[in-house]
């Protein structure tokens, strides 16, 4: 039986038990207060608030999966659920590289868009042949941070010793004069008050958890242009989704609506928290410009993208997708 019909038929059997509410597992690796453990428990809510005896169980902190280890297990239905940078898995599907890839994303209200768009239908469909679905679409978004200087335009890394979050980042970076460090987020503090970094790129959510406005002098966060942004959906197996009644499932998709909207905002909330976090402990503000994105993109074209490119038999095609949404 292959782990497709495993998962249906699991799902069919409890359903079909009577005797319980069917249990739905979901597995992420970050905190209870992360706003993507926020997006997982309002579809819960929701659902639950339905009352069609579905129940959705969340796992967070890795008490289920490792981060990157979380594709497998839901293509396979040993979880129901997993919000994921789905990155992490563009070593098993080189298109997954391009939602995590300097310049294809502006800003918040482009994300959106791209959403919507035939790019990712596209994205979709390879998750649907590896037995995923897609329930709730969301990016959240980053920005720079130097210890001296500020970040906007390519010129500003020239020399700087930088840690990028991401390969595509770290080509582009390099491609630009910077020399790469690669850590965790979790060391950027330390490794910027002991001087080994002049500045680094993550997420908003990362530069104030982890307190880097101590350690920096100036702050380029998401605004209308930013170079950062990094698809993390909420994904479910396809099999169990199926293998759910009429009710559960209208309830689930109606849920996930919801958390599609809540998550937009969260995420452009963030930036505006990083941005006055920083701000309010006197670190100078940069904006990038138009301008600065488009010189950035340039560089990124002829480093990440083409290193994408060498990849991928049919990646032209989904780069110029992605390329085209405005």
């Amino acid at each position: 039986m292959t782990f497709k019909a495993t998962a249906a038929a699991a799902a069919l059997a409890l359903l079909a038990s009577g005797a319980h509410a069917a249990e739905l597992r979901v597995s992420h690796q970050w905190s209870e207060g992360d706003v993507r453990h926020k997006v997982a428990q309002m579809v819960a809510d929701e659902v639950a608030a339905a009352d069609v005896d579905l129940d959705i169980r969340i796992f967070p902190s890795e008490s289920l999966f490792k981060a990157r280890e979380q594709y497998k297990p839901l293509s396979r239905g040993q979880v129901d659920m997993i919000v994921f940078p789905l990155s992490y898995a563009g070593g098993l599907r080189n298109a997954y590289n391009l939602t995590l890839m300097p310049g294809l994303v502006k800003n918040h209200d482009h994300a959106a868009r791209l959403n919507e768009s035939e790019f990712m239908a596209e994205i979709e469909a390879i998750l649907n042949e590896d037995n995923i679905m897609t329930l709730v679409p969301g990016y959240l978004a980053g920005g720079f941070a130097g210890t001296e200087e500020c970040i906007t335009k390519p010129e500003d890394v020239a020399g700087k010793q930088m840690r990028a979050a991401g390969k595509a980042f770290e080509q582009m970076l390099a491609g630009a004069g910077a020399s790469i460090a690669s850590m965790s987020s979790a060391e950027l503090y330390n490794a910027m008050q002991t001087g080994v970094l002049d500045a680094a790129n993550t997420s908003s959510s990362s530069f104030v958890s982890y307190r880097i406005y101590e350690q920096v002098a100036c702050f380029t966060p998401a605004g209308d242009y930013a170079l950062w942004f990094m698809y993390q959906p909420l994904l479910m197996n396809k099999s169990t989704f199926d293998g759910l009644n009429e009710e559960q499932q209208t309830a689930l998709m109606e849920a996930a609506e919801k958390a599609t909207a809540f998550y937009l905002e969260e995420a452009k909330k963030e930036d505006g928290e990083a941005r006055d976090t920083f701000a309010e402990n006197g670190v100078e503000i940069a904006e990038m410009t138009e301008e600065e994105f488009d010189a950035w993109r340039q560089i990124a074209q002829e480093t990440a993208y083409q290193a994408f490119l060498d990849g991928s038999e049919d990646g032209q095609k989904l780069l110029d997708m992605a390329l085209s949404v405005e």
